[in-house]
């Protein structure tokens, strides 16, 4: 860029994006809870995984397969499949909830001590005193975020692919 930095407020623009989707995010997985207790069983399923049956881990495990071109059929169902709801839930209720609190506690910190979001989130620095390592991990969840999106648009081809031709013949 040109000029004195003084004279240019990119940054500036890039963080206040930046908050602004660290609020849309929240203010969406809260309607996105509120919906899962109003809403239909499907609604809760990202909620709610049944780890300790066995067949649950059966149909994650063919759900793999089926993603990797080792078995034929997939499972058909009304909502998530089995492995997408196990990913979902990680996705979710861990890795978001995850990011919302290391981001409202770094948000918190240069907001000062008297702001809500220190007063709320402000524990996260009793865990990793050092605010690098709170911006070190957030910056990790970045990456399973990014992660995560490249696998479900995969699968999301891989399950539109094989149930087009599945129809046409």
């Amino acid at each position: 860029m040109s000029g004195e930095a003084s004279g240019n407020f990119l940054f500036g623009y890039i963080r206040f994006a930046h908050f602004s989707a660290g609020y849309v995010l929240s203010i969406g997985f809260l309607l996105r809870i509120y919906w899962a207790l109003i809403g239909n069983a499907r609604a809760m399923q990202i909620f709610w995984v049944p780890l300790w049956r066995k067949c649950f881990w059966r149909e994650v495990y063919h759900e793999i397969r089926w993603y990797a071109f080792l078995t034929v059929e997939s499972e058909r169902s009304i909502g998530h499949n089995r492995l997408a709801q196990l990913a979902m839930f990680f996705m979710f209720t861990q890795t978001i909830t995850f990011m919302v609190i290391t981001g409202f506690a770094l948000y918190g910190q240069g907001a000062g001590t008297d702001s809500w979001q220190y007063k709320l989130f402000g524990w996260v620095f009793s865990i990793w005193p050092n605010s690098q390592d709170v911006h070190t991990w957030h910056h990790l969840g970045l990456w399973v975020i990014v992660a995560f999106a490249l696998v479900h648009i995969y699968a999301v081809v891989r399950e539109d692919a094989c149930r087009a031709g599945a129809s046409l013949l």
